[in-house]
């Protein structure tokens, strides 16, 4: 392995002594051990649960769960023809979590959904997603389960849909589309619209289109990062595009080009299998118009 690491570009160091390097650069993430990753869950949350931290009956704060400890097995790899199939109950938020930082690359995986899903989401469509440029402490969003960072969202009928997690923001072109509710759609034709975290529009734009196979299936899913920008494709189509993707500290935006990945738990049973990363060292051609 030192051989190897000596002999590949300098933006690959992340990678070595961690895992090993496929072909054409591809890495796999994905053991059975799981030993690329941290995990984190922190309370079974309510239907009425908004936004406060939980409290006994006494008026106290229940901490979370906390990081590494998992007594449910929310978290579980099992085998299935040979290759590692990461399986979340769902039964707890929280997440399991790259123990790398990682930016310039091109993350693929796949995804499907199980049949169960628990309180909140109950009446809900299944969720999960995946949280890239992460960064700090988890426990800093809305549902107090997660670290800061952008969301390339894993819901039925909204894959591929973004949401800002904590402080975080970007800018997307965006177009209103009237409905029941008016909603915020990206578009290669929108207007470019900060959003996240302090902004007017809002922290969650709606995928450009639904491209999510039948339920049960295997969806693939890929997730291209570069420099301040990402594009979120599903099943080989675009339908999200970010840049300028940044942070607040203290109120003043700073970058937000490189971090963890996060796998959510968020009430809906879900699998994922072939999550495989390789650098890059520029926005390929194909994708450069969506900016």
């Amino acid at each position: 392995m030192k051989v190897l690491c000596n002999l590949i570009l300098p933006f690959a160091i992340l990678f070595c002594g961690a895992t090993s390097i496929h072909q054409n650069g591809w890495v796999n993430l994905l053991d059975g051990n799981l030993s690329k990753w941290g995990k984190y869950l922190s309370y079974r949350h309510k239907t009425d649960y908004k936004g406060d931290a939980p409290k006994n009956i006494a008026g106290e704060l229940i901490k979370p769960i906390g990081y590494h400890i998992d007594p449910e097995k929310v978290f579980t790899v099992n085998m299935v023809n040979g290759e590692p199939v990461l399986h979340i109950s769902g039964e707890v938020y929280g997440c399991v979590y790259t123990k790398q930082q990682f930016s310039n690359y091109h993350l693929k995986l796949q995804v499907k959904w199980g049949a169960k899903k628990w309180v909140p989401r109950i009446s809900e469509p299944k969720d999960s997603g995946i949280i890239y440029h992460s960064q700090g402490e988890a426990g800093v969003d809305y549902w107090r389960s997660w670290m800061q960072g952008q969301e390339f969202q894993i819901m039925e009928g909204g894959c591929g849909d973004y949401w800002n997690i904590a402080s975080a923001q970007c800018n997307i072109k965006i177009v209103k589309r009237a409905g029941k509710k008016d909603t915020l759609n990206f578009s290669t034709n929108g207007i470019d619209t900060p959003i996240g975290a302090g902004c007017s529009s809002g922290g969650f734009v709606q995928q450009e289109g639904n491209y999510e196979k039948a339920d049960g299936e295997w969806n693939s899913i890929e997730l291209i990062c570069f420099g301040d920008k990402s594009i979120h494709i599903v099943n080989g189509h675009v339908v999200m595009a970010l840049s300028k993707s940044r942070f607040l500290e203290a109120g003043v935006a700073r970058p937000l080009v490189k971090g963890k990945l996060q796998l959510q738990s968020e009430a809906a049973e879900v699998f994922y299998k072939n999550i495989m990363i390789r650098n890059i060292e520029k926005v390929p051609a194909e994708y450069v118009a969506y900016f």
